[in-house]
């Protein structure tokens, strides 16, 4: 409904403007309730200024004979805009291109707003965002218009006056219909632009404004939770809110509650229920547990709320009883013996079913395991593996999708499994979305991994990629959840290592060479690294002079984007990045030369100096790096500016010599190798 009222009210404003009838000081309030489209402009004309036009009519040599006089073929041009033979000599002569062509003057009177209106109002209805639009019969019987859903008024007014359009079907006027019951006046008649919320307020009983509206819900929310007491708070969804905002015009939050003995439920089930079904707002007390008691959003406001809030809380119970229903039956039944039943659940058509899948993330999960905490988390995330989705499986999963891995915690506890198996099963889908939290222990994150890169290799191993806004299976999102865990957990594994185990689970299912596969994931992760970390705020220098370096454990990746930053700041870098390019422009158009470097050949004063330099700096720098002080270690390599800028100016690398020529090579190789280490520098010239 927000998304409506934008979209109408901007496709006026921007019309109006186009026209001449609004300018850029016109201020725009859009308006969207369950039962109307709304909006709201200042400063707008009664009539646009005349503008005056210059329309190309043709070449000079086409509508001008030999003598300067008019051609047939100009007079009947002029004709056709409206003037005669004597506009000849107004016409003015212009260079287009390599000819020279005949321009004519005329002045357009400004559009009028009913004029401008209709058009801007006809645009407005056009380019709703209406995933399906409804046709319907006007009074007629014959005409057929389409909308959202049948219109049945239309007000447009320009101060007082009332402006002439027709839409749908509809002519425009001043009055319009409040609220269905408890309207003061009907019809509500608006006597002026300015008055239209004031007065739907005042005599409709509407909230004409989505935003007034969805305060209103909200503090109302809050006060009513206040009146719980005991800490209580109605539980936070933006979304919900949204929604409900878009249902009522006139809200009022009314109190209810259910049986105490659903609470036996997992809260997250009576939660969704709750706001998917009925739109409810459950709320929580103090230590964020499920109360019996929730808030329900009216649309009316009856001196006795008895009845509505009577007939809110009949209505939730059957959805509750279900709620515990699904909970106890699946119960009866264990993680373990839903395992087997996997195996008859297609996952994809070229990659087995969900049987074979969890085969393929217990392997990777395993290795994955052993490297990071040994045999005794490689069999925890192992057993977590094996059983992350056999809660799919359950009646609960069947009827509320969103609580997959949510009821698999459950279950594995009620199983008497252990709470970081348990966790580690719910934990294993995070992070869901972008900002949300990671998994809560390391069997979670071990398993959390797994199932990314299963589902990332297998897809990129079939050539499922995405492509522009299409990625349905998510693999964005898997990306940088996978990239969120190697970074924020600090985890000492490499990327190589981890895409070669999950390609080599897969067997038989990407039989071949998936070399090209891997290298296509591969380079997919470091663009998404890439983006990830220019949203935080790094330059895209600074990102692509550490990413084009693919470090392989992505822990170090933040400490080396701020040993960057920091070496751009100091004097040196500068010179040394653009010295950097330099050598890699160099390296670029010889063979791969051996970093090895001859003293005996060495014979002009700067190369000498330049590779004394380097014995003293580069042992520092090489231990700086190796101790993970990349800061220190580049700021330690600024100390060779100088000896580098005598170098360039002093010698001729590529020398006719071919011993001089290598050995001098060799010695921008060494260079070049220990000045990249961190990062490319060469990208910050």
């Amino acid at each position: 409904m927000k998304k409506l009222g934008d979209a109408f009210a901007g496709a006026l404003f921007e019309q109006l403007k186009s026209q001449g009838l609004a300018d850029a000081s016109s201020v725009l309030t859009s308006f969207a309730s369950p039962r109307r489209l709304a909006a709201h402009l200042t400063t707008v004309s009664a009539q646009a200024a005349d503008k005056t036009v210059s329309q190309k009519l043709m070449p000079v040599a086409v509508g001008l004979d030999v003598s300067g006089a008019a051609t047939p073929a100009l007079l009947k041009k002029l004709q056709a805009l409206g003037a005669d033979a004597s506009a000849v000599d107004s016409l003015q002569r212009a260079p287009d291109g390599k000819a020279e062509a005949l321009f004519y003057n005329s002045t357009v009177k400004g559009a009028t707003l009913a004029e401008g209106l209709q058009k801007a109002l006809n645009e407005g209805i056009a380019k709703l965002p209406i995933p399906k639009v409804m046709g319907y019969q006007l009074a007629d019987g014959w005409t057929t218009v389409s909308f959202v859903r049948p219109a049945h008024g239309l007000v447009a007014l320009h101060g007082a006056d009332v402006v002439p359009l027709q839409a749908l079907g509809l002519t425009s006027g001043n009055s319009t219909q409040g609220h269905r019951f408890e309207a003061a006046k009907s019809p509500v008649v608006i006597v002026n632009a300015d008055a239209y919320a004031s007065t739907l307020e005042k005599d409709g009983a509407v909230i004409a404004s989505f935003a007034d509206r969805k305060a209103e819900i909200a503090r109302q929310l809050a006060a009513a939770a206040a009146k719980v007491g005991g800490g209580c708070r109605p539980i936070e969804d933006d979304a919900l809110l949204d929604e409900v905002t878009a249902l009522v015009e006139r809200p009022n939050v009314l109190i209810c509650e259910f049986e105490k003995q659903f609470l036996d439920v997992p809260q997250e089930c009576l939660i969704l229920t709750m706001k998917a079904n009925q739109k409810y707002f459950p709320l929580l007390n103090a230590a964020g547990k499920l109360t019996h008691q929730f808030l329900v959003v009216s649309n009316i406001s009856p001196s006795d709320a008895s009845a509505v809030i009577g007939g809110n809380e009949r209505v939730v119970r059957p959805r509750l009883a279900d709620a515990k229903f699904f909970f106890d039956q699946d119960s009866k039944k264990t993680l373990t013996s839903r395992v087997e039943s996997l195996g008859k659940v297609v996952y994809h058509n070229k990659l087995g079913t969900q049987g074979e899948r969890v085969e393929r993330v217990r392997a990777i999960a395993s290795a994955i395991g052993e490297t990071l905490g040994g045999f005794d988390l490689a069999r925890q995330a192992d057993q977590a593996a094996q059983l992350a989705k056999a809660d799919l499986l359950t009646d609960m999963v069947g009827e509320f999708p969103e609580l997959q891995g949510t009821m698999g915690r459950y279950y594995a506890l009620n199983d008497g499994l252990g709470a970081d198996v348990a966790d580690a099963i719910e934990d294993h889908y995070k992070p869901r979305f972008a900002g949300d939290e990671l998994p809560r222990n390391q069997v979670g994150v071990v398993v959390a991994l797994a199932d990314k890169l299963e589902t990332l290799s297998g897809m990129f191993g079939i050539g499922n990629l995405p492509t522009g806004d299409k990625d349905p299976f998510a693999l964005r999102r898997h990306a940088l959840g996978v990239l969120r865990m190697l970074t924020e957990k600090d985890l000492p594994l490499t990327v190589d290592a981890l895409l070669s185990q999950a390609f080599d689970s897969f067997g038989h299912w990407l039989a071949g060479d998936n070399a090209a596969a891997l290298a296509t994931l591969q380079n997919f992760l470091y663009d998404r690294l890439a983006g990830s970390l220019r949203e935080q705020g790094f330059t895209s220098q600074e990102v692509d002079a550490v990413v084009s370096q693919r470090p392989q454990r992505l822990a170090e990746v933040p400490k080396r984007l701020s040993a960057v930053r920091a070496f751009a700041a100091l004097p040196e870098a500068a010179a040394l990045a653009a010295a950097n390019k330099r050598i890699s422009n160099i390296l670029k158009k010889v063979p791969a030369v051996d970093p090895h470097v001859s003293e005996i050949i060495l014979t002009e004063p700067v190369e000498i100096a330049l590779n004394t330099a380097m014995k003293d700096v580069l042992p520092k720098a090489d231990a700086q790096f190796d101790a993970g002080d990349y800061a220190a270690s580049l700021q330690t390599l600024a100390a060779l500016r100088a000896p580098v800028d005598a170098f360039f100016e002093g010698v001729m690398v590529n020398a006719e010599e071919l011993d001089v020529r290598l050995n001098r090579q060799g010695l921008l190789t060494r260079l070049h190798n220990a000045m990249n280490r961190v990062a490319d520098l060469s990208r910050l010239a």
